[in-house]
């Protein structure tokens, strides 16, 4: 299998930053359309220019990440209080509390003593480890949103890896667990309506724009036999891309001396904390207004350093924070959102789609989906997505004389589907550990992307009528 870091290893800083430069100029440069907005045509030279500069790692990550918000100024494609408000989110202070709680974790030792508990259920096997990984973290992405989801298991995975001293970049085990968990995270998403909010804003858009409802059960039929088909298949794809450099981790569980003492005072307070964090963040799918994924993160972060409660020192703590990473979530949401201001997004996909009525329903279904997997290289927020393509595919289902929930749920499943770059927040928390590069999420995630556009296709033409909901 070819290397997943050519691109990277073939490119120097030199040459990555010149080609960025070069596609800059070459788009600023080209006649502007007439349905696309000048500060549209701006944006895209200047997203595409960060997006080689990030993939080829010619300039450090955040220092590509502040061009992407001042570079949005700099060619008038926003204001610079425009970028800056565009730059926070909720994501942001998600990630910054999901680094608290990774650091205080591996503070008390937990990471290690979890780490044990699972080698003694699963098996000291490298395969059979990263299997159970992927279907662990699919299934809880299942019931609670996807990047809560990955930071559970990215945790227990890093505590693994520690232990066998497997080095970031260095080790194929390493890229195959943090990029499975997270792949794991964007699958088990699609499973039920709740596993993601992306769902539930999607079908919420659908029903308003009169396009019909989608009953719980009815979307399970649909994603139940996603999760199946694709975990094993994304297992498979990247055992070939990233063949573990050894077969069995060398600890043996049983001799885990750590998961075998009473659990110290400060691993109780950690365990009780999170637990109460993650009990809150299944019961926000139900209760949405009450109970907000990011607020519970970071309350449950403060109450880390509560004095009488806390387990940890600011001090420590803060050493675990991966600015880096999270300047680029906010760079990556300023692009993200200012891309559906300037009409660049609605842009991209009116012009894919004006004239697709001729097309077949086979190969236009294949179109969506495929689309909604490439625009997350400009638009990689989710829930941005959906709004986005729904109301103009909706538009196009209707002129054509089609069911709008046929060709509209691929837009909602697939506005998850965030394999090839790990620009969404959801790879960003696995991304920053380290493990792995830009480019080696690229080529396994195009594959896996490819498989997911065939099985929703198939399941959209084959299970969707049997349902009923296109009738």
């Amino acid at each position: 299998m070819a290397d997943a870091t050519f691109l990277q290893k073939s490119t120097s800083p030199l040459k990555g930053l010149v080609i960025a430069l070069a596609a800059f100029l070459l788009i600023l440069f080209l006649p502007v359309s007439d349905s696309l907005s000048v500060e549209g045509h701006r944006l895209l030279a200047l997203t595409v220019a960060c997006l080689i500069l990030w993939v080829t790692e010619a300039l450090p990550i955040p220092v590509t990440s502040i061009l992407a918000i001042a570079g949005q100024a700099l060619v008038g494609s926003a204001t610079m209080r425009q970028a800056t408000n565009n730059f926070i989110s909720p994501v942001f202070f998600f990630v910054l509390a999901m680094f608290l709680f990774a650091a205080v974790v591996r503070q008390t030792e937990l990471d290690s003593r979890f780490a044990h508990w699972l080698l003694s259920k699963s098996g000291t096997d490298t395969r059979k480890i990263l299997l159970a990984f992927m279907i662990g973290t699919a299934v809880i992405s299942s019931i609670m949103s996807d990047v809560p989801a990955c930071a559970v298991w990215m945790a227990l995975g890093l505590g693994i890896l520690q232990q066998e001293n497997l080095q970031p970049g260095a080790s194929n085990f390493g890229k195959a667990l943090m990029l499975g968990i997270t792949i794991a995270a964007f699958i088990g998403g699609v499973v039920t309506p709740a596993g993601s909010s992306i769902n539930i804003l999607g079908l919420i858009l659908l029903a308003d724009l009169g396009g019909g409802e989608v009953p719980f059960l009815k979307w399970m039929a649909i994603g139940i036999p996603m999760g199946v088909i694709l975990i094993p298949i994304s297992w498979v794809v990247l055992l070939k891309f990233f063949p573990p450099e050894i077969s069995n981790i060398s600890v043996n569980p049983e001799e885990g001396k750590s998961s075998k003492e009473p659990l110290n005072i400060g691993q109780k307070k950690v365990m009780a904390i999170f637990g109460i964090v993650i009990v809150l963040w299944i019961l926000s799918n139900w209760f949405k207004d009450a109970l907000d994924v990011t607020m519970i993160a970071l309350s449950g972060s403060i109450v880390l350093f509560l004095p009488g409660i806390g387990v940890s020192k600011w001090k420590e703590a803060s050493k675990g924070i991966g600015w880096d990473i999270l300047l680029m979530v906010g760079a990556v949401t300023s692009i993200g959102l200012a891309s559906r201001d300037t009409g660049l997004a609605s842009w991209a996909v009116s012009s894919i789609f004006d004239g697709a009525g001729g097309i077949s329903i086979l190969w236009l279904l294949v179109a969506i989906s495929t689309f909604t997997v490439l625009i997350h290289f400009v638009l990689p927020i989710g829930p941005v997505v959906n709004a986005v393509m729904i109301p103009p595919i909706m538009a196009l289902a209707i002129a054509i004389g089609q069911p709008p929930i046929l060709l509209v749920l691929p837009v909602i499943f697939t506005a998850s589907c965030a394999f090839l770059l790990p620009l969404d927040a959801v790879a960003l928390i696995t991304y920053s550990k380290g493990y792995y590069r830009m480019t080696d999420m690229l080529w396994p995630g195009l594959v896996i992307s490819v498989f997911w556009v065939i099985v929703l296709t198939g399941l959209m033409l084959l299970v969707v009528p049997w349902l009923g909901l296109v009738l």
